[in-house]
């Protein structure tokens, strides 16, 4: 699976220490599997990890990844 990144997503990674990166990523290669669930309300739909959410949708065999953030703001 192919998976794009928003400038947002890259931006908020960046900023991010070694260890949470690391988890992260490794959250991210393991799409589809994962704590992965739709989004009620609206398309797309959310992986967890920590305390962090990513907001992301499927394009086919491509997923975009459109938000990264703390739980509780990335849906605002």
């Amino acid at each position: 699976m192919e998976i794009n990144f928003s400038k947002q997503a890259i931006k908020f990674l960046n900023k991010q220490n070694i260890t949470t990166k690391k988890r992260i990523v490794k959250a991210i290669e393991l799409l589809p599997n994962g704590d992965v669930k739709k989004l009620q309300g609206k398309i797309g739909y959310r992986l967890r990890v920590g305390d962090y959410r990513k907001v992301f949708d499927y394009l086919g065999n491509i997923a975009y990844i459109e938000k990264f953030d703390n739980r509780g703001e990335v849906y605002k």
